[in-house]
């Protein structure tokens, strides 16, 4: 059984979107209002259709982008012509942007996320570790208002290296000066983020707000009001592991 107690934990590694930020939240409303806004959604044979294709889209062209097949501006416009048509390259820019307004207005924490800042503030260091590019988590956390609550923000920029990437997660740990078994990350994404830094030595836990079945290989929290308990629970004998203390899913 895997479990963090018994681990001396020095500071807590973040993920970013979806961990700390509802990104899935503001991403959907965005660009539902967008494509309301601009006439675009009767298109779909309902919101949740148009939603799914945004998706499918977006991760297409992430991939791409990924893959050195687009520029940052190609993969934007890319996007936009996928649900606007045949534009112009300073029309997709501007149909893109508008997305954007939207999505950085929905912009919001979790309701969980300052409590448990306040609750291990003093007890561990805190720093991100993310794919995103770091000046853009560095911007949302500042307008998230929690920026001053990390030592350090980490993105894959920065490291050369992302996520599941073993070395993403060890390079984050020596720009902290802690071996990895002293660092405890959590993430929302069970390959990407919690297994892949279970692999690479550190401490892991995954967050699964949706309340998937539990794996076998590391601990679970259905919410970041449970992650305090996790740390600082009882010593070996009580110790919480692999999805003990989760909440009724029934």
């Amino acid at each position: 059984m895997v479990s963090v107690r018994g681990l001396t934990v020095r500071a807590v590694l973040w993920d970013v979107d979806d961990t700390l930020f509802d990104h899935t939240g503001a991403d959907r409303a965005a660009v539902l209002g967008h494509l309301a806004a601009t006439g675009l959604l009767s298109g779909y044979v309902s919101a949740e259709a148009a939603w799914r294709r945004w998706q499918e889209v977006a991760d297409a062209q992430l991939a791409a982008l990924s893959a050195g097949e687009v520029d940052y501006a190609g993969h934007r416009r890319a996007r936009a012509r996928a649900f606007a048509g045949p534009l112009g390259d300073a029309e997709a820019d501007r149909w893109f942007d508008a997305y954007v307004a939207r999505y950085e207005a929905a912009w919001a924490l979790f309701d969980d996320v300052p409590p448990v800042l306040d609750a291990l503030g003093g007890r561990y260091r805190h720093a991100v570790l993310s794919n995103a590019a770091t000046t853009a988590q560095d911007r949302r956390l500042r307008r998230l208002g929690i920026r001053d609550r990390f030592e350090v923000v980490l993105g894959a920029d920065a490291l050369g290296r992302a996520k599941p990437d073993p070395e993403a997660f060890r390079t984050a740990c020596r720009c902290l000066g802690l071996a990895p078994g002293e660092v405890l990350y959590v993430g929302n994404d069970l390959a990407t983020d919690a297994e892949a830094a279970h692999a690479a030595g550190l401490a892991a836990v995954w967050l699964d707000r949706e309340g998937a079945r539990a794996p076998g290989g590391v601990p679970r929290v259905r919410g970041l009001d449970e992650l305090p308990a996790l740390l600082e629970g009882p010593a070996p004998g009580g110790v919480p592991g692999p999805g003990t203390g989760d909440r009724p899913t029934g």
